[in-house]
Parts: C-alpha cells; structure tokens; sequence
C-alpha cells in the first residue's frame, strides 16, 4: 500500500459494504422483469429507461420517509411506492394485485460477478460488514441466498430509523461494531452514501460501476479512493 493510501486506512479494521447496486446487481436482475411487465401490460416503454426512472423515484421516496419524520417505512415498501408512482408516470394503471406480483422480482437480485471472489480476498485483512437500506428480513435472505457469503455481520438502517445518508445510520453501525467511525470504510456505488459516511468520519471507497461523477461536495468529503469494481478494490487496499 502506498504512503498516502497508508494514511488514509492504516488503522481500518472494517469495510462496510452498500448491497443495493454495490454487491447486488440491481439493474441487471430487475431489468428483465420490468420487461415482462411492461409487454403484459401493453406499454412499449423502454425496459432501461423504466428502470432508470425506477431508481430516481425511489432514491427521492427514501429521502422523503426520512425527512417527513413520521417513522421509518421497509426498503421494500418504498420501493413499492415508486413502481406504483412510476408506472402511473407512464400512463399504466396496474392491479395492485400485479404491482405486488412484480415485487416478488426483488427476491431474485444477484451479486456482480466479481464481488465474492473480491470478498474472499478482503477478508484476510478486514472485518466484513453489509450496512443496507434494506429490510433485515429481507438482508438475510439475500445474504443467504443470493449473495450467498458470510459476512461478519449485517446490520439494516432500521437500526437508527432512517435511510442512508441519515447520520445515525453510520454512527449506529461504528456503535453495534464496538469500534470507532475512523476504523470503518463505508465501500459504496452510490456517492451519495460515501459522502454521507465521510461527513461522519468514516473512510469511503466509491466503487464507481456506473460511470456517473462524485457529489459536488466540500473536498474533505470526497472518496479516499475511487475504483471501477471490486477486484480494483481488492487490489488497492491490499497493495
């Protein structure tokens, strides 16, 4: 590891992973399910585009739940929200009978193909950690099922009552790992996340899948580091 990177994660004793969009390949996996939706209920939108539109809503959904302040609702059920609000965007009124039918997909993500090799490797010098906005009902069965890894543990924002980027969320897990935020390194695709972290003192390696800029943000909270995928991630914090 070079000296600079040595500053910056020489006394990290846990990565903390992002699952969704991160580990798990979100567009991949409900892409093709968003097709079948969409032919069986006659509309020619654009699979990709639905599905872009998808996440914008339900990144905005989040933020919402955790602004208005009147408890915290399941990742799954504001997910729910936004399919509704989507494809109420595209002129598509769906039984609520067949929004809940689509909802099954989301049991069926899968991981990028180079995470668990990358894991195997990061484990012999960090703790492990997923830190999800998911349910942990639902955080176990991907992790178990899906993902298919042992993690050391893993730890859902209902825990601080609030979606990422809320604070809490990354003080609470620094807390339930007994180690202080500066040992943790919040490992993300989504900038908005690695910021967060980095605002509370947390490391961030923003895995940058998507091609997509960082946040226009102060520089003390920019990514300490910035890698493509997981192998590259490997790859630097064991150099």
């Amino acid at each position: 590891m070079n000296q600079e990177l040595e500053n910056s994660f020489g006394n990290t004793k846990a990565l903390v992973f992002d699952l969704f969009g991160t580990v798990l390949d979100l567009g991949g996996s409900l892409t093709p399910y968003i097709a079948v939706f969409l032919k069986e209920h006659g509309s020619d939108k654009d699979p990709a585009d639905f599905w872009a539109q998808l996440r914008h809503r339900q990144r905005i959904e989040q933020y919402q739940d955790s602004l208005i302040d009147l408890g915290h609702s399941g990742y799954l059920e504001i997910a729910e929200k936004a399919f509704s609000y989507v494809c109420r965007l595209n002129g598509l009124d769906p039984e609520r009978s067949a929004i809940k039918k689509w909802m099954e997909s989301w049991q069926m993500l899968s991981p990028f193909p180079e995470v668990v090799e990358a894991l195997d490797r990061l484990k012999t010098h960090f703790k492990l950690v997923a830190l999800s906005n998911g349910n942990p009902w639902f955080l176990d069965h991907l992790v178990k099922n899906r993902i298919k890894y042992d993690f050391d543990a893993v730890l859902s924002v209902e825990l601080a009552g609030a979606f990422k980027p809320h604070p809490g969320v990354y003080r609470r897990a620094a807390r339930e790992l007994d180690m202080e935020v500066g040992e943790l390194i919040m490992v993300s695709a989504n900038s908005f996340d690695v910021m967060g972290a980095r605002t509370c003192g947390l490391r961030g390696a923003y895995v940058n899948r998507y091609g997509l800029p960082f946040e226009d943000t102060h520089d003390r909270y920019l990514p300490d580091v910035t890698v493509a995928n997981f192998t590259e991630l490997a790859e630097v914090l064991l150099a």
